[in-house]
């Protein structure tokens, strides 16, 4: 690690996550290079490695950042309702992950090759992000569903983040994919992260909702 302040450190490893991020919009994981971001810095690519060892590294933050906002948008959910009904709930669900298309689509990334090819600390860093995202949820679940005890939030949980984990490329096509597709006479299913999220969640609460 660099010397210097610790808030110049997170500000450059911020930069360089912020980076990552812009290119992923437009480029594929494979085709995103440390050099490539490292050019859309302040600072030289070879300063990267004070921060970050490996590509997948980079990504992982990435990751980790953007469990860390969900989890803000589910506190935010949890704080500014007094009660909410299995629809009203899911509701709220889905459009928070709808504000968090990124990190759907690193979701349907191989986490195993990100996280083999990332430092124990860079791993137990994202892995307490990904702890707290579980952990947000189930307090929602926990204020809004008082009828749910410890198993069933358990259930719901290991219901939702599996099927998180098929919501991106459900929404999401490529032109070459569109043309495969019809290429097979298999239509293109245009589905939205909302309105393929919020039926499953309203499904699985609506048995624990008051009244």
């Amino acid at each position: 690690m660099p010397r210097g302040s610790e808030e110049l450190t997170n500000a450059r490893r911020d930069e360089i996550i912020t980076a990552c991020a812009a290119l992923y919009e437009t480029m594929g994981f494979r085709d995103i290079t440390i050099r490539d971001i490292g050019e859309k810095t302040s600072f030289t690519r070879t300063s990267i490695y004070n921060y970050f060892q490996t590509k997948e590294e980079i990504f992982l933050a990435l990751f980790q950042r953007e469990y860390e906002r969900w989890r803000e948008d589910l506190d935010a959910v949890r704080r500014d309702h007094d009660t909410l009904t299995a629809a009203g709930f899911a509701d709220q669900l889905a459009r928070t992950l709808e504000r968090r298309t990124r990190m759907l689509k690193l979701m349907s990334m191989n986490l195993y090759d990100m996280e083999g090819n990332s430092r124990m600390e860079n791993l137990v860093d994202f892995k307490r992000a990904y702890r707290d995202a579980l952990a947000a949820v189930e307090q929602c679940l926990e204020k809004f569903f008082p009828a749910m005890g410890p198993r069933d939030r358990k259930e719901f949980l290991y219901a939702l983040f599996p099927f998180l984990f098929g919501v991106y490329p459900y929404t999401q096509a490529t032109e070459k994919q569109k043309a495969a597709m019809e290429a097979v006479g298999f239509a293109y299913p245009r589905y939205t992260i909302y309105n393929i999220t919020e039926p499953l969640a309203e499904k699985l609460l609506r048995p624990f909702q008051a009244g």
